[in-house]
């Protein structure tokens, strides 16, 4: 009979189990990076680089992801059909370098106010922070051509490698004694770009004739889905920006609570990294079977996700809200701020806002890209209500990211209930398809 871990592990999606190595080195890097600079920088310093990591997973993740779903959704089409992947690879990482080149404008344009609103005045992080939107940008079409291919070993080095960079160059970076927050700022960049040099190899072996990718189908629910993360990371890093901005005095008490609730965040995001090892098979299943029409196949892969996911958060969850308020101070140097009440909030919000992310992209397979960004509007609408509202600004934060996420999930489900057919079609009927299924129709080469 199967052990528990392995009948876990038998209902994930094809491919999950490859990348969850990775994505443990990967996890268990941000434990690493952040307790090394909460014991290597002063208060003010380990306020700063926190909320460097968080922009930069916040504001990078919400341009780039994008860019790896919406790649991984293409290249899994084509697969479907026995086109080639390169042509999508291509144009997607030109649009990536746009992107990129339009952002790190801006930071150039309001550098100065940037850095006094988030770094305490040290624009020198402003240069690492759109260092480390160079980094996710290349990283992000790497992953997504990696995925859509169903090349999981190599996309799961490629995380393995991420992480193991972070964890070695931080640890350098502190036993050279270099107390400085640009020199672990800097990590950031350094180690998603040399990894993502890792998934070239198996990208370029991919030598399948194909049309060429109209701008246009790139583009077309890029925008939307750039929207919707934007939005999705809003919420899952309401809890410090909205003490940062609520808070704006750089006072230490107020760096204090910035960096005690950072460090809590990332506690109550373990299934949040543990998640980051389906999403990659998730949606390139949930991409293959809705451009092969198979909706059978669709329920079955997201409804296993969601179920798998739930567990963990679950799981995961509760050690968190027992042990976390002992733990953050021990393991990152923060102050004893928090008490397990406020990592119940922020535990509860983390599963509501992985359900929501599963619901999303399920949406987003489908190409349903507006359904998804209403759900993540709405609950950003919701986030900032609760922040605005009277309490104490902690709270307020803790509150604001339950509630956020909460409304998005509730609705994207909602959403994606009315949008899958009453009746599974069974895989090869062949009898027309609704109106709000032909944009999933196999990619036909010529």
């Amino acid at each position: 009979m199967k052990n528990p871990i392995a009948k876990l592990l038998g209902i994930l999606p094809p491919g999950a189990r490859l990348v969850v190595g990775g994505t443990v080195v990967l996890g268990a890097s941000a434990y690493v990076y952040m307790a090394l600079v909460g014991y290597s920088l002063g208060t003010a310093g380990a306020a700063r680089v926190t909320m460097l990591w968080t922009v930069v997973m916040s504001v990078g993740w919400g341009l780039f992801q994008p860019v790896e779903l919406e790649l991984t959704r293409l290249v899994a089409a084509r697969k479907v059909a026995g086109a080639g992947a390169l042509p999508a690879v291509r144009r997607m990482l030109l649009l990536a370098l746009a992107i990129l080149a339009g952002a790190c404008g801006v930071l150039a344009a309001a550098a100065r106010p940037i850095a006094d609103l988030l770094f305490g005045g040290d624009t020198s992080l402003v240069l690492a922070l759109a260092g480390g939107l160079a980094g996710l940008a290349v990283s992000s079409v790497s992953r997504g051509a990696l995925a859509g291919l169903g090349l999981f070993g190599p996309y799961g080095t490629q995380l393995a490698v991420d992480g193991a960079l972070r964890i070695g160059l931080a640890a350098l970076t502190a036993v050279a004694g270099l107390h400085s927050a640009l020199a672990f700022g800097l990590i950031l960049v350094v180690a998603p770009v040399v990894a993502a040099l890792i998934g070239l190899r198996g990208i370029l072996a991919d030598r399948a004739p194909g049309p060429e990718v109209a701008w246009k189908e790139l583009t077309g629910g890029l925008g939307l889905l750039i929207a919707s993360v934007m939005l999705s990371q809003l919420v899952v890093n309401a809890t410090v920006v909205c003490v940062r901005l609520l808070a704006p005095k750089h006072s230490e008490a107020s760096d204090a609570l910035v960096f005690a609730l950072g460090q809590a965040v990332v506690m109550a995001r373990v299934p949040l990294f543990a998640y980051s090892a389906l999403q990659a098979s998730m949606v390139s299943a949930l991409s293959g079977a809705a451009a092969a029409g198979d909706h059978s196949e669709f329920r079955k892969v997201l409804t296993r996700t969601t179920a798998v996911v739930a567990a963990m958060c679950i799981g995961g969850g509760l050690p968190v809200i027992a042990l976390g308020a002992w733990l953050n101070p021990l393991l990152f140097n923060a102050k004893d701020l928090l008490g397990p009440l406020d990592f119940t909030w922020l535990v509860l919000g983390t599963l509501c806002y992985v359900l929501a992310t599963v619901f999303g992209q399920a949406l987003m397979s489908r190409s349903q890209h507006r359904l998804q960004l209403v759900g993540w509007a709405a609950g950003s609408v919701a986030l900032v209500a609760v922040a605005c509202a009277p309490g104490a600004v902690g709270l307020r934060a803790e509150l604001a990211y339950l509630a956020g996420a909460a409304v998005s999930a509730v609705l994207m489900l909602w959403a994606l209930y009315r949008a899958m057919p009453s009746r599974p079609r069974p895989s090869g009927d062949a009898r027309p398809r609704p109106d709000g299924d032909r944009a999933t129709e196999p990619l036909r080469t010529p």
